[in-house]
C-alpha cells in the first residue's frame, strides 16, 4: 500500500477539480425529472466538464468484466446501487431515484463526488433512506481526523445506518484519490474502531456510502457488466465527498452546495 500525503498547493488543485463536480451536479439537478433520459444526462455532464476546461475521468474507465466504461458519469437509479451506464432507453419517472457519481481531471488532479436525487414525488420511506446514507456520509467525515484510524470512518457509517434498519453494501468503497481517481487507501463502509490504517494530515479521501433499503446483498448486471444492483430488488443510497485529513477537522474539498440551492434541502 502506497498512500500520498499532498502539499498544500496539490489540495488547492484537488478543490478546483471537486469544486467543478460540484457545480457539474447542480448543473444536472436543473434537468432530472420525469422524461428525461440517463444519456441526456450523461450529454449535459460531458459538455459542462469539457467547457470548464476539465476531462470526465470516468469516460474510458477500464473493466476487468468487460469494456471500457463508455459514459462521462455513472446514472443509478432506484436498485442501481452504483456503477449505471447512461442510455437512451431508461427514463426518468415520477417517484425514481436516481444516484449521479461524477469524476473530473482538472491540472493533473481528480474530483470525485456523488449524490442521489428525487425525481417528482418520492415515497417518504425513500426520502428517509436518503437522508440516513447522507448523513451517514457526514458521521465518517467527523471521524476523518489525523491520529484516528480507517476503521472509524467505516463503523460510524456502519452503526449509523445499521440503526436505521438499513444494508450496508460492503463489495464496495471508497478510496484514496490524487493524481489518480483510486489510489490508497481503500475506504469501506463497514468496520470497526481503532483498526486499520492510521489517518495522517494531508490523505486525501473520498468517503461514499452505498446503503440499501434491504439486505445489503449485490450482484453485476450481466447486460453491461458495469451496473451493481440490490439482489432483492429494493432501492439503494449513495453519497460522496471528497476530503482532506487535517489535524482537528477534515475539509471537505468537494461541495453539495450548488445541487441544494437549486433543488433545495430535500434531507
Amino acid at each position: 500500500m502506497k498512500i500520498f500525503l499532498k502539499t498544500e498547493d496539490e489540495i488547492e488543485l484537488m478543490r478546483e477539480a471537486n469544486q467543478l463536480v460540484g457545480k457539474t451536479l447542480g448543473e444536472l439537478a436543473k434537468h432530472i425529472k420525469p422524461g428525461v433520459t440517463t444519456l441526456q444526462l450523461d450529454q449535459v455532464a460531458d459538455e459542462f466538464i469539457r467547457d470548464n476546461g476539465a476531462i470526465p475521468t470516468f469516460k474510458g474507465f477500464p473493466n476487468p468484466y468487460g469494456g471500457p466504461f463508455p459514459a462521462s458519469i455513472c446514472t443509478s437509479v432506484n436498485e442501481a446501487v452504483v456503477h449505471g451506464v447512461p442510455n437512451a432507453t431508461t427514463v426518468l419517472k415520477d417517484g425514481d431515484i436516481i444516484s449521479i457519481d461524477c469524476g473530473t481531471l482538472l491540472n493533473g488532479f481528480c474530483g470525485d463526488s456523488c449524490y442521489t436525487f428525487c425525481v417528482g414525488e418520492v415515497s417518504p420511506e425513500v426520502k428517509e433512506l436518503l437522508r440516513v446514507t447522507k448523513e451517514s456520509l457526514y458521521k465518517g467525515i467527523e471521524q476523518a481526523v489525523a491520529g484516528r484510524h480507517l476503521g472509524d470512518i467505516s463503523s460510524a457509517v456502519q452503526d449509523y445506518c445499521e440503526a436505521h434498519g438499513y444494508g450496508v453494501v460492503r463489495e464496495l468503497t471508497g478510496h484514496g484519490i490524487g493524481r489518480e481517481m483510486h489510489e490508497d487507501p481503500q475506504v469501506p463502509n463497514y468496520g470497526r474502531r481503532g483498526n486499520g490504517v492510521m489517518l495522517k494530515a494531508n490523505m486525501c479521501i473520498a468517503i461514499e456510502p452505498m446503503i440499501t433499503m434491504g439486505k445489503r446483498d449485490i450482484y453485476l448486471d450481466a447486460n453491461d457488466l458495469w451496473t451493481v444492483r440490490t439482489r432483492d430488488g429494493k432501492p439503494a443510497a449513495h453519497f460522496e465527498h471528497t476530503l482532506v485529513v487535517r489535524k482537528g477537522k477534515a475539509e471537505i474539498l468537494s461541495s453539495f452546495e450548488e445541487v441544494e440551492r437549486i433543488e433545495g434541502k430535500l434531507y
